[in-house]
């Protein structure tokens, strides 16, 4: 249970914590292989194509937030990679990385799908006079728009992303930057709620923030510190008015 007399602000992953971004990126790249013809010739299937854009992607995100490649570097690179595996010619598929890169994120802006418990949980942090947090790594470009599309722009007081000043989770720095934003400097004040045991949970610990996992499956680690729901609905709020 949460206790607003001390956590002030609750931070909230936005990926597979709030929007159900697994869901829509499937949904967004299999549009994306009917929108564009020549991924038929080199994927049999919107299914071989997901599997295999995923793939790199996901190993591409884990290096980002090491700091060991750009950003840029992975947006050409998560299109690239699969393209040129599939065997269509660099060139061409240097170029098309280009050209599915907006596309892409046209595409998951739209999409709505959201995490069970994700408005209650935050209509419950704000009912308790709780300030309501998103701390993403995801990009400036897509990441408004999908809340946007998710209808969960008016019940959050906050966004930062790490696109905005350049450094991802689990930096300390974007912890630091964060609770600055607020006017809240007390680091016991803050709270993090997200999916990822690095960068959110780990990177909240060494903030000294309070840190919770969501984990559906029970199957990640959990850091030293954090404690873990497997849905958003066991993270309850106590009442302001409830006596101690």
């Amino acid at each position: 249970m949460i206790d607003p007399s001390r956590i002030k602000v609750a931070w909230i992953d936005l990926d597979d914590t709030l929007i159900d971004f697994r869901a829509n990126s499937r949904s967004a790249l299999a549009k994306l292989y009917l929108t564009v013809p020549r991924l038929k010739e080199f994927f049999a299937s919107d299914a071989r194509w997901i599997d295999r854009y995923s793939f790199h992607n996901h190993l591409l995100w884990a290096q980002l937030s090491a700091g060991t490649i750009t950003r840029d570097y992975l947006i050409t690179q998560r299109f690239l990679r699969p393209l040129t595996e599939a065997g269509m010619p660099h060139s061409e598929a240097l170029s098309l990385s280009s050209r599915l890169h907006p596309l892409y994120l046209d595409l998951l802006a739209m999409e709505k799908r959201l995490v069970p418990g994700a408005v209650e949980l935050l209509s419950r942090l704000r009912d308790a006079g709780i300030t309501v947090g998103v701390l993403s790594n995801g990009f400036k470009e897509v990441q408004y728009r999908k809340m946007d599309s998710a209808s969960l722009t008016p019940l959050v007081d906050i966004t930062v992303l790490s696109d905005d000043i350049g450094i991802q989770k689990p930096d300390l720095r974007l912890f630091t930057h964060a609770m600055h934003r607020t006017g809240i400097i007390n680091p016991q004040s803050h709270l993090m709620v997200g999916d990822n045991p690095q960068t959110d949970i780990a990177g909240a610990i060494g903030a000294q923030w309070e840190a919770i996992l969501f984990d559906p499956t029970r199957a990640l680690p959990l850091p030293s510190g954090a404690r873990r729901v497997e849905s958003l609905r066991e993270i309850t709020v106590r009442s302001p008015h409830t006596s101690l």
